[in-house]
């Protein structure tokens, strides 16, 4: 047993030795927390503060969401060219920070739409970028190939990390200072990511230069040809449909815990702040799993685990029922999130800002098919039913992932 935890702890100190990329978890970590100062009062914010109706919000997302579509499939073809990975990262997240400075003192829905759909359209490849520049320094490193499920995974742990305390700090602020000291809290960490950026992460000139011989010898394969692969097409499907669950699902949770279980905003950091503890010690034990197992098995019980997830929230009657559903959601995100990013760089090694903005784009276009339902149905049904809806959604993908890997064994035996 002390064998083992020695040789994983050795293990997991190589991340540290891998040149720049304690820089690249400092950055990770502040990106979490500006995320969990955002994402799980979203809701709260367009329709409590800027008064839109559910029906609005939905769309207000939906036209911000195809907008980050769009200009994030730009940033990541442009990031696997020859344009510096790290000057990529510097402009989404000063964009980052100039859109949430306006999230901070605008309140007309039609400039907000603007801002969110321009200016955070840039900033949302914030964080794809950082997990290929993580990819792209692993494969530098020597590090053994089939260790990095395990190194992404920990990576990725770093993120989770920050929002085991990330909403509750959020909660605070909101109460204490409303939407306005909330958006400026988060504006205050991109600011302090674009210093560690500047200040600790060397230009990628080296590794820029590396892909254009590439370039030469191997132009990149057309992004619709990609797209269209059966394997990767259906995956892209299957994901989509997870992430929209996983979006109504945190968006439905303010209001399901306001409004049907008629509990106050502190709850809501509590409930946003469960998962996170136990995502650390699960990305530590499916990433060792992932380096000894085929990666579509885990793939595929992480869905499993989205299914009982919000087959269960839609059951629920109490807050204590939810919060002991979060550890559910926990072993959901640590493999839908965290080895769902090796899993799809694995299909295009070579492109890794590509694939890794795939990945990400199925979590935009499914938050984009989830604005509209979570709006409509939460209008139409009550918050209860968006969960439901949820439950479908996930077992649609479920199927979908068992189908196509019936497809790929087949293929591998003829």
């Amino acid at each position: 047993m002390q064998s083992n935890q020695a040789g994983f702890m050795s293990k997991a100190m190589n991340l540290f030795r891998v040149q720049g990329f304690p820089a690249l978890i400092f950055v990770n970590i502040l990106l979490g927390i500006s995320f969990s100062f955002v994402l799980p009062f979203t809701s709260l914010f367009g329709i409590d503060e800027v008064e839109m109706t559910n029906t609005s919000f939905g769309v207000f997302m939906t036209v911000s969401t195809i907008a980050n579509v769009i200009v994030s499939t730009y940033v990541g073809k442009i990031s696997d060219g020859n344009f510096s990975r790290r000057t990529v990262i510097l402009i989404c997240t000063v964009s980052a920070a100039i859109g949430y400075t306006g999230y901070a003192f605008v309140r007309d829905y039609y400039a907000l739409l603007a801002i969110s759909s321009i200016v955070l359209g840039v900033a949302s490849s914030s964080f794809g970028q950082v997990f290929a520049y993580a990819r792209v320094a692993l494969s530098r490193s020597g590090l053994s190939e089939q260790d990095t499920p395990f190194y992404m995974n920990l990576f990725r742990m770093f993120f989770a990390l920050s929002w085991t305390v990330g909403p509750a700090i959020g909660s605070f602020i909101l109460i204490k200072h409303g939407f306005k000291g909330l958006f400026l809290s988060a504006v205050i960490m991109y600011v302090l990511v674009i210093a560690a950026v500047l200040l600790f992460m060397k230009n990628d000139e080296e590794e820029r230069q590396s892909r254009q011989p590439k370039a030469v010898l191997a132009p990149p394969v057309p992004l619709g040809k990609l797209i269209l692969r059966p394997h990767i097409f259906v995956n892209l499907v299957a994901f989509t449909f997870v992430a929209a669950a996983t979006t109504i699902g945190s968006l439905n949770m303010s209001q399901f815990l306001t409004k049907v279980m008629h509990s106050g905003e502190g709850q809501i950091g509590i409930a946003f702040s469960i998962p996170p503890v136990f995502e650390i010690p699960f990305m530590l034990m499916f990433g060792i799993i992932a380096t000894k197992i085929d990666n579509r098995i885990l793939i595929r019980l992480g869905v499993l685990f989205g299914f009982l997830y919000f087959a269960l929230l839609y059951l629920s009657t109490n807050e204590w029922e939810i919060y002991l559903i979060q550890i559910l959601s926990a072993a959901m995100v640590s493999i839908t999130q965290g080895i769902a990013l090796t899993y799809f760089q694995n299909f295009i090694p070579d492109m890794p800002g590509t694939a890794t903005t795939l990945y990400m784009n199925t979590g935009k276009v499914g938050s984009m098919i989830a604005f509209l339902i979570f709006g409509f149905t939460a209008e139409l049904y009550g918050y209860r039913s968006v969960y439901l809806v949820c439950t479908v959604l996930v077992a649609i993908s479920l199927v979908l992932l068992w189908v196509v890997g019936k497809r790929e064994v087949r293929e591998a035996a003829s």
